[in-house]
């Protein structure tokens, strides 16, 4: 029930200071700061608790500092904080905490990158940490890879994925675009857009598709579970604008997308991890009442440090072989009969899914898989007295949260797990490498070599990683 554009950090309150900063960038990460729940201060005050400075050396900082009105008694003189520590909190969506380098009251000597970087060329051969120094550039050519995916440009959208990837990689700040020379998947276009925020704080292309229509609409379907981009595409054809022009089509509705619908505003608010862990206690509660011995492990961006997203993926497998078969039906009905299911729709495995060959599935399946699976919304209880972001109008006692249950065989686990830990760029390249570098398919089903016909067993994601000659990546440097 938190509305997303109220303050999520009141005990924050950050006044951007202009002198290095120009205007349009700070009116640019006033807005970025404000989108994710910041409290932005435009007037310098004793409510201030961080001032964020861009290119200003400690001594400039105090200065600037001192110049200003002293805090009344009581109060406490802000930090001075470098853009870093800004950036890092944009890309965590919270504040992160103050470290000695983020500091301006001592000089610390800046960090620039070592010139010129050398990048592998795949994100799979590269640690990509969840917090970066390159929030602002990477987010801009993101923006530009989801309106191209809603075009049905592949192409452009690969591009710009890969030139994100990158940025996220680096060990420092891009601030001059001589930097990016010498690394891979830098074209004209993202290099143009790059230096244009670089410049100016904002490129005038990003802007545009940010405040274009059709983005705006097809961003806003697609936020409706059970509406992919084929749909949103048709109803944006069709002359569809808003949630409630979708209203008025009901009748021609999925039960899906009328469950998407009808828990439209819980869904589209982050799910935290808090959240995902006492959902993890639900079903962990469920699957053990059902299958003694059977383990329930949590994937997709919590498993690689997210703190929060917008569904949770559950993991289910048993270490006896076979005996995993026709539990998921069993461990819903456990969770409908305690009244935590709002909508589920169960996939059955396909026929193949248990012999373990992957020498029988579609070899180029990128992200679809064959396993048993329940695409689910439950009602997950709040802590008695929540309140609604940060007022006191108390919350609705339970919330609607997606959760996806995923049942493989033990056998197949350690591929599952991969797959379902992401990021979807991180598994998009590992299948390109698998297959260009190595000559062998892989997918969320297992690793197959089509020459000599051989299935590779592994026990561990670990053994994975070896047989593609790949350094192991734990799930928190898989961010791509």
């Amino acid at each position: 029930c938190a509305i997303p554009s109220a303050v999520r950090f009141p005990g924050v309150a950050i006044h951007l200071a202009e002198p290095r900063m120009g205007r349009t960038r700070r009116a640019f990460l006033a807005r970025l700061a404000l989108s994710k729940g910041f409290r932005v201060m435009d007037a310098y005050s004793s409510e201030v608790t961080h001032v964020v400075m861009e290119q200003t050396s400690p001594e400039e900082a105090i200065c600037w500092l001192e110049s200003r009105a002293a805090p009344p008694p009581g109060c406490n003189r802000p930090v001075l904080l470098d853009i870093s520590w800004f950036t890092e909190s944009m890309a965590a969506g919270q504040p992160v905490p103050v470290e000695a380098r983020h500091h301006l009251e001592v000089a610390v000597p800046r960090k620039g990158l070592p010139s010129p970087v050398w990048m592998p060329p795949y994100a799979c051969q590269r640690p990509t940490p969840l917090t970066h120094h390159n929030t602002i550039l990477s987010e801009a050519l993101e923006m530009l890879a989801e309106a191209a995916g809603f075009e049905g440009s592949e192409g452009r959208l690969l591009s710009f994925c890969r030139a994100a990837s990158v940025l996220k990689a680096l060990p420092g700040p891009i601030t001059y675009l001589s930097q990016l020379e010498g690394l891979p998947h830098f074209g004209e276009h993202s290099c143009r857009v790059i230096q244009e925020l670089l410049e100016h704080g904002v490129c005038e292309e990003v802007e545009k598709v940010r405040l274009s229509e059709r983005y705006q609409s097809m961003k806003l379907f697609t936020q409706i579970f059970g509406v992919g981009v084929r749909t949103a595409d048709r109803w944006y054809r069709e002359g569809l604008r808003t949630l409630d022009d979708v209203q008025k089509q009901v009748q021609r509705l999925t039960q899906q997308q009328k469950a998407g619908l009808q828990h439209y505003q819980d869904l589209s608010t982050p799910v935290q991890r808090s959240d995902a862990e006492a959902l993890q206690q639900v079903v962990e509660a469920a699957v053990g009442h059902t299958l003694p011995g059977a383990t329930v492990t949590l994937a997709g961006g919590f498993r690689r440090g997210k703190l929060q997203g917008h569904d949770v993926d559950f993991l289910i497998t048993h270490p006896q072989e076979g005996q995993e078969a026709g539990l998921l039906p069993r461990v819903m009905s456990y969770l409908k009969q305690q009244g935590l299911v709002l909508y589920h729709q169960h996939q059955h495995q396909h026929q193949h899914g248990h012999s373990g060959d992957p020498t029988h599935l579609p070899p180029r399946s990128h992200t679809m898989d064959t396993f048993e699976r329940s695409f689910c919304i439950f009602r997950l209880p709040r802590p008695p007295g929540a309140a609604v972001g940060g007022t006191q109008r108390p919350c609705p006692s339970w919330k609607a949260v997606r959760v996806d249950l995923v049942v493989a065989p033990i056998s197949q686990f350690p591929f599952a797990l991969l797959g379902w830990t992401g990021s979807k760029h991180f598994e998009r390249e590992l299948r390109r490498f698998s297959r260009k570098e190595r000559g062998l398919w892989l997918n969320s089903h297992g690793l197959f070599d089509p020459e000599q016909k051989a299935v590779f067993q592994v026990a561990a994601e670990e053994d994975i990683f070896r047989h593609l000659g790949l350094t192991y990546l734990p799930p928190e440097q898989r961010n791509a």
